[in-house]
């Protein structure tokens, strides 16, 4: 889940920042241990996501001796993840976070989370490998996994046949079907541009390209790479030819513009199938789901734009119960289908892929049984992309570049300059050692 929930991939962490965590300490106000609350555990979780609510509401009912509140914040990006670093260098931070693996190293950075792996470990192998490795750095585990974000092609199926235009399967075709829709009828588009980080990288990724690595304990920051040189001037391209709809994706507007077939497809996460069947109700069972369009024909690639873990912060007094409710929130069956169909994750439990909400065909698809095509995403999805520990300040300055860039003001080659820069200059500061490769 990204910014409408969160966003989220692998988390790499190098020994400078690992310092950094073991040397700030945080006692938590917000729970009381079953000592000091006449034998249940109380436990605080923040999060913002539809649907966690209902799952932590089954979690009590079956676990008299532990209560969870269910807190509901901003968005990470909206400021619910500052909320919860201010909390936690308080010393007054819940135990329980919601917050997405790309997020993960600035918290490990910045003293926020707790290491339960004492408890986490004897869960490991539930979940899928990669996941594990995101909420994890060597020997220390910092959370359990919920969910990751393959990446598909949303669209309008009866815009497109209106056009009589295909369902694209590469890029090429993508921009070819995109101006000849907006040639027909100057009031539609066939999609708006990438709008902030998450959603650029997701594209890199697909790409093959990859914006952080270590070596030799420096960290190695690469956005400004050769496969995000191309995703930009292919973006470039389409919005010099004046066919992207310059609307945010999945904001107000959007969403007006989409119901009315004004803005055809969408290539982003899973999570975004509830956002869409939530709130799209004139032009229900008119979309369906198709794979990313390549940049190689016959080619299978993804990208993931999401993923989220439930964290345990700094100055938790119930670690083990706290990791106990984590795990059963994303492994338990009851659990997964809620999130599954309420807030539209792809589960990071091994068992919950296979559940029956994960095969089930919607109406608001046409009838498709869209998990199909992000199986096929999550198959072909590079499991080795890596984030680096100053996201928050990434996001904001290429959401910022890429602002400029669809107003006139810059390019999106531009933005990938900028933010390498100032991504450098920020680790700089933070007292890690980077360089650009």
């Amino acid at each position: 889940m990204r910014s409408a929930w969160v966003r989220g991939a692998g988390a790499l962490l190098t020994t400078a920042a690992l310092v950094m965590t073991s040397a700030c300490s945080a006692d938590s106000g917000s729970d009381k241990t079953a000592a000091e609350s006449g034998g249940k555990v109380n436990l605080t979780f923040w999060g913002w996501a539809p649907g966690y609510d209902k799952s932590v509401a089954a979690f009590n009912a079956a676990h008299p001796n532990i209560k969870v509140t269910f807190q509901k914040t901003a968005s990470g990006s909206a400021g619910g993840y500052s909320k919860m670093l201010n909390a936690a260098k308080a010393g007054n931070a819940p135990c329980l976070a919601q917050v997405g693996y790309e997020s993960l190293p600035s918290f490990a950075a910045a003293g926020a989370l707790e290491n339960v792996a004492k408890y986490a470990d004897a869960v490991k192998g539930k979940y899928v490998d990669w996941t594990w490795k995101a909420v994890s750095v060597q020997d220390q585990v910092y959370g359990i996994p919920l969910d990751t974000g393959p990446e598909a092609m949303f669209y309008r199926a009866d815009v497109l046949k209106k056009f009589k235009q295909p369902v694209p399967t590469t890029w090429k075709q993508f921009a070819e079907v995109g101006k000849a829709i907006h040639k027909a009828d100057p009031n539609v588009y066939l999609t708006t541009p990438p709008s902030d980080g998450y959603d650029f990288a997701g594209l890199t990724w697909q790409a093959g390209g990859r914006w952080f690595g270590t070596e030799g304990g420096t960290w190695q920051v690469s956005i400004d790479n050769p496969q995000s040189r191309k995703v930009a001037a292919y973006w470039q391209d389409l919005h010099d030819a004046k066919v992207l709809k310059n609307t945010p994706a999945l904001d107000t507007a959007w969403i007006a513009d989409a119901d009315k077939g004004h803005i055809v497809s969408y290539v982003g996460a899973v999570w975004a199938n509830t956002l869409l069947s939530q709130n799209l109700k004139a032009s229900a069972g008119k979309w369906a789901v198709a794979p990313m369009p390549q940049w190689e024909e016959g080619g299978k690639a993804a990208g993931n734009n999401g993923g989220s873990s439930t964290a345990v912060l700094k100055g938790c007094k119930n670690p083990k119960e706290a990791v106990e409710f984590a795990d059963w929130f994303s492994s338990n069956t009851q659990s997964a289908e809620n999130l599954i169909k309420n807030t539209g994750i792809y589960p990071a439990a091994t068992d919950a892929l296979s559940l029956p909400a994960v095969n089930q065909t919607s109406e608001f698809f046409g009838g498709q049984n869209i998990y199909d095509v992000f199986k096929e995403a999550a198959a072909n999805t590079d499991t080795n992309w890596q984030w680096g520990p100053t996201m928050t300040q990434v996001e904001a300055d290429f959401t910022d570049g890429m602002k400029k860039a669809n107003s006139g003001g810059g390019s999106f080659a531009d933005a990938l300059t900028g933010t390498q820069s100032k991504t450098i200059s920020a680790m700089k500061a933070q007292g890690l050692t980077a360089s650009g490769s």
